[in-house]
């Protein structure tokens, strides 16, 4: 019982990450991003893959934990990404006095 309790657990959390990953894509940006928070969560969910290795539970929990786990690595992909993207759009200068290099 304790299994199908933890994994509804998981699967509620983990409906929540391919949303955030569309919506992260979306907005092109890392504003309203957390690095900090991504990179808890991936945490969590390590341990609990570690736990569940170590406690010798390995079931059909542990392939909601790393689905979750890949989903929220997603989202720390597009984290550098957006990051990127929003570097880029503040800084055009940069961008316009690298092309005035190649063209001459």
């Amino acid at each position: 019982m304790a299994e199908v309790l933890e994994s509804i657990m998981l699967v509620c959390f983990g409906f929540s990450w391919p949303i955030s990953v569309v919506k992260n894509y979306r907005a092109k940006s890392a504003k309203g991003m957390s690095m900090a928070f991504i990179l808890f969560i991936i945490i969590g969910y390590v341990a609990g893959i570690a736990a569940k290795f170590l406690n010798h539970q390995i079931n059909y929990v542990l392939v909601i934990y790393f689905v979750n786990l890949i989903m929220v690595s997603l989202n720390l992909v597009l984290y550098f990404y957006n990051s990127h993207l929003d570097h880029k759009r503040a800084n055009p200068e940069k961008r316009s006095v690298a092309k005035t290099a190649r063209a001459i």
